[in-house]
């Protein structure tokens, strides 16, 4: 009893507040409704649908017009050739790498935030042209690394004419030829660090051959020794220091 007249107090307040809130003025003018074909209610869902679409982007963009894939290929590879495939973990290499190339793309960074980004957001460029600014430098900067064989490779597969400056080179083209490129040098680097590694694995199994120990497997008398090796030349600094310096 006492619970249903509790309800029934709470509806006697409630229900003038609702009355109240849902009450309009006669005297006010009624609502236009807005065209479903306004242009510019149109340009502004476009708008939004494109920045949700980069934002989803923004990984894939990350690789592909920046340092991000040489570095991370070849820490790979050298974690690979050590013989410790968990060890350092994905996670550590990644943030590695990303650390490593904000590091190398500071420079291009700098210059986009200078020359499109700032001006953008105080109103004294549109959208367009910031975009047309903010492009330049990452166009300058993939060119340096990209291999002219995989510019000519794309630019005949993509069915376009001998270029016969550098802004005549689409950005769609340029960027996986840049990406072929930094494949490329990832591999050969890889290579590179390979063969010490290798070395030791050879002289470690002909030593265990030659003592009749073949049921030992090499791969665990010969990872001490390779770790020792990458201890004692400091590998990660040599490693990063060759990935960093090799786009400057």
């Amino acid at each position: 009893m006492m619970r249903r007249q509790w309800r029934l107090a709470v509806l006697a307040t409630l229900l003038p507040l609702a009355a109240s809130a849902c009450a309009t003025d006669p005297n006010a003018a009624p609502a236009q409704p807005v065209p479903a074909d306004d242009p510019q209610l149109v340009g502004t869902a476009i708008q939004i649908l494109l920045l949700l679409t980069v934002l989803s982007l923004a990984p894939a963009i990350l690789v592909m017009v920046t340092s991000f894939t040489r570095i991370i290929v070849v820490l790979s590879l050298v974690r690979s050739a050590i013989g410790v495939p968990q060890l350092p973990p994905n996670q550590v290499l990644i943030g590695l790498a990303l650390f490593l190339t904000a590091f190398v793309m500071a420079p291009v960074f700098r210059e986009v935030n200078d020359d499109a980004l700032q001006p953008y957001l105080a109103g004294t460029i549109g959208q367009e042209e910031a975009l047309r600014r903010a492009e330049a430098p990452l166009r300058a900067f993939m060119l340096k690394q990209t291999r002219e064989s995989d510019l000519a490779m794309l630019m005949k597969v993509a069915g376009q004419p001998k270029p016969e400056n550098a802004d005549d080179i689409p950005t769609y083209v340029l960027i996986p030829a840049f990406t072929l490129s930094e494949l490329k040098t990832a591999f050969q680097m890889g290579f590179v660090m390979f063969v010490p590694f290798l070395v030791i694995d050879l002289v470690v199994s002909s030593a265990l051959l030659s003592m009749g120990m073949m049921m030992l497997p090499p791969v665990v008398i010969s990872l001490p020794f390779k770790l020792l090796l990458f201890v004692l030349v400091d590998g990660w600094s040599l490693i990063v220091g060759s990935v960093v310096g090799s786009f400057f």
